[in-house]
């Protein structure tokens, strides 16, 4: 098939979203099919407020001609920025079908940055977008749950996947003292300083970037603030921890618990969706409110069986399920794909 993936979200950003939508789109071109990404680089862009390493596209009016251009069999709407709208509002003005996915908790990442601003504007947002859509795509039914709760339909699983080729375990030697990771954007939403404030034996460091690392990194002179890691590098600093810290209450999965997972590294956490579906308590991570507690008992995990469980998710049986959702531009279902099921 033709397939057409729009995402406001592409290199060079370094995030679960995009991460995702590299696997997806290597194993679909992998499977035989033409992938297309209709992404910023390719249209004129200005920076995004609070985030500007993220660009945000204005020149739109080019979309539908890209569409055309293409000539699809079936159209992804990864996410809910200027591209994805203006490929939304192109398709349901011609009455074609596509499926649509949430990347992330947009109504929560408002909301922790502007308290004043309900969650319920939020979820308005996110419905309108996402009510044309045949497939709503997300990471686990327990975000299907969530989301049908505030009204929203036609919701499917979509899991994610890891490269355990990539990431995988690697020999540790001269490991004296514990070594506690943050590997993720640096952000208010991320609760980043919930792992900071922690009094933890042995060295914190925290690898990605994002608008409060200058901050954090002058209030925190003890933690290694490493910036940006890619591929063997990254895969190197998840082996070299001893426990991955995933502090966010509001990520839809979390791909670095699964990247760390697949390197032997276990995985502290709070018990919040997200780490509720990635990992299995008291084997490949600990979850309590007490985030100190689940660090010093994280220590005490089973590496290689971390590293046996993480490796059984793929990024093929990913892109397989990925394929079972996609209507075809006509609406029916694309050749070889499950049935459609509605979400109460």
């Amino acid at each position: 098939m033709r397939i057409l993936i729009v995402s406001d979200a592409w290199l060079p950003q370094v995030n679960g979203v995009v991460t995702s939508l590299q696997a997806l789109v290597g194993e679909l071109r992998e499977l035989g099919h033409q992938v297309e990404v209709l992404e910023p680089r390719a249209f004129r862009s200005w920076p995004c407020p609070t985030y500007p390493e993220i660009p945000l596209a204005w020149n739109l009016w080019r979309v539908g001609r890209a569409i055309r251009t293409f000539r699809p069999d079936c159209v992804h709407l990864a996410t809910e920025g200027p591209l994805g709208w203006a490929a939304r509002r192109w398709l349901v003005r011609r009455g074609l079908a596509f499926s649509s996915a949430i990347h992330t908790r947009f109504p929560e990442y408002l909301h922790g940055r502007w308290p004043w601003l309900p969650l319920s504007w939020g979820y308005a947002y996110l419905r309108a977008f996402h009510r044309p859509s045949q497939a709503v795509l997300l990471s686990t039914q327990r975000l299907c749950d969530e989301f049908s709760a505030w009204g929203m339909g036609n919701l499917r699983v979509w899991r994610k996947g890891v490269d355990s080729y990539l990431f995988r375990p690697r020999p540790r030697t001269g490991v004296e003292r514990p070594v506690f990771l943050y590997v993720g954007r640096i952000a208010p939403e991320k609760n980043l300083e919930a792992f900071l404030d922690l009094d933890l034996p042995g060295t914190k460091r925290v690898i990605g970037d994002g608008p409060s690392r200058a901050e954090l990194q002058a209030r925190y002179p003890l933690v290694e603030f490493l910036g940006y890691r890619h591929g063997e590098a990254l895969a190197e600093a998840y082996a070299a921890a001893s426990v991955l810290v995933f502090p966010s209450r509001t990520d839809t999965y979390g791909l670095v618990m699964l990247e760390a997972l697949a390197c032997g590294t276990p995985v502290a956490a709070l018990p919040v969706p997200g780490p509720l579906d990635v990992l299995t308590p008291g084997v490949t991570g600990v979850l309590d409110e007490d985030l100190r507690r689940a660090c010093l008992q994280a220590l005490a995990l089973d590496r290689k069986r971390c590293a046996e469980l993480a490796a059984q998710r793929s990024w093929r049986a990913s892109a397989v399920e990925f394929l079972a959702c996609q209507p075809l531009l006509d609406g029916a279902p694309a050749a070889g794909t499950l049935p459609l099921i509605q979400t109460p």
